[in-house]
């Protein structure tokens, strides 16, 4: 059993469709399931439609027609019989989002964006499925939702792992080739929930968990994981192996090639991993697995922008210790923030967040009670593994330093 996920950028038109149809040609796909994200940046348009439905709602049905406009191109130039039926698949999932968005009462923004941007991933894998039958590759599209059953934590849902391990194994067919979606879940009452963004690598991975599969097999735009992402970074090179441990590390700190959550039920059952480009499937890619060491062993580096570095002093200087850090702690979890970098002195402490859920003035208002606060906003976050003189200078030059922590492996620099 191997499995197979295809990022949105893979198939984000209608060559990219028959580029994943030739790819399954040149590497097989016997006992294979594949994974599917949305097209393109079809995500970030869903969150634009979102944006419309509680603020615009003059724009929306624009927003959802540039979407519907988007996926019927890639239809005319993937099925010649206008008649075809995935046509009127299609139309139907837009009739069922615009229906959700009429009717449904609830405020929270959390669970609507769970209920509608999970449109596009049954949209590509419905197309995706549809066109692989007709060329002759037959396979069966399955609801992910009806197999993945998660908590309500929408937007970043987490995994009922017996209740998914007993659908997973009830209901999937290993005799056929199988599509599904990336990203979603579902929860106990059957509304829709996500992963998190880049979920779908995750995906990938709670299927090989629970079918014991040989292999999971990530398609990229890149010949597999580099040391830095090209966007940010010149001469970013191949990294050829990688350890669990490191490909975890790598992963905490925000690498985007491989989701956090990805690694881990692989490694429960040492099952490899490999990242490859969709246009050279043949090449061997970046393989990371048990007993594996970091090859070549060269500095590694990462970047996290638009993250927010809130720095607290006692009002009386005091010091900061186990109660008040536990405060702290509290709050940043009571508003949701996703903590990058911690430093405490006597009296003062530092911490770097991504303010993904958009609760910071609520926080800062808060700690204010009790805390001399500062606040630096859109500042960046930077990680080396392996460093080296070179690379720190090389991230350093140019900016002001917020805050730096080093330890034996790794150092993070703080930048505005």
């Amino acid at each position: 059993m191997q499995v197979f996920k295809f990022g949105g950028a893979s198939v984000k038109d209608a060559n990219g469709v028959k580029n994943l149809a030739a790819v399954l040609q040149k590497t097989g796909y016997k006992n294979t399931l594949i994974v599917v994200s949305a097209m393109g940046k079809t995500t970030n348009v869903m969150e634009l439609v979102l944006k419309n439905y509680f603020n615009n709602k003059a724009q929306l049905q624009s927003s959802i027609q540039e979407i519907k406009k988007f996926h019927n191109q890639i239809l005319l130039d993937l099925f010649e019989d206008e008649n075809h039926p995935v046509f009127k698949k299609i139309s139907l999932f837009f009739d069922e989002l615009n229906s959700f968005l009429k009717t449904n009462k609830s405020p929270d923004y959390n669970f609507v964006y769970d209920q509608t941007v999970g449109f596009g991933e049954l949209i590509s894998t419905t197309i995706i499925s549809e066109y692989l039958n007709i060329i002759g590759i037959k396979n069966n599209w399955i609801d992910v939702r009806n197999q993945i059953k998660t908590d309500n934590y929408y937007r970043r849902a987490h995994v009922n792992w017996d209740d998914t391990q007993h659908l997973i194994t009830a209901q999937f067919n290993k005799n056929v080739l199988n599509i599904t979606q990336g990203f979603l879940g579902s929860d106990a009452n059957n509304f829709t929930t996500t992963l998190g963004r880049e979920g779908s690598d995750y995906t990938a991975a709670i299927y090989a968990y629970c079918l014991n599969a040989e292999s999971v097999t990530i398609w990229k735009d890149v010949p597999g994981v580099l040391n830095a992402d090209p966007r940010y970074f010149e001469n970013a090179q191949l990294l050829n192996k990688i350890s669990y441990r490191e490909a975890i590390e790598l992963a905490f700190y925000g690498a985007s090639v491989i989701h956090p959550k990805t690694l881990q039920p692989l490694q429960r059952k040492e099952i490899p991993l490999y990242v490859k480009s969709f246009f050279n499937p043949e090449q061997d890619g970046t393989m990371v697995g048990k007993d594996t060491t970091l090859e070549p062993m060269i500095p590694c580096f990462i970047v996290k922008k638009n993250q927010v570095l809130i720095s607290l002093s006692s009002l009386d200087f005091s010091y900061i210790v186990e109660d008040n850090i536990s405060d702290i702690f509290k709050l940043l979890h009571q508003y949701k923030m996703k903590v990058d970098v911690i430093q405490n002195s006597a009296i003062s402490f530092s911490v770097c967040v991504d303010n993904i859920y958009n609760n910071l003035e609520e926080l800062l208002h808060h700690l204010k009670a009790k805390f001399k606060v500062t606040c630096n906003k859109n500042v960046s976050l930077y990680t080396i593994r392996h460093y080296t003189d070179g690379a720190i200078k090389q991230i350093e030059t140019g900016k002001t330093v917020l805050l730096k922590q080093l330890t034996q492996e790794t150092i993070q620099v703080v930048t505005k």
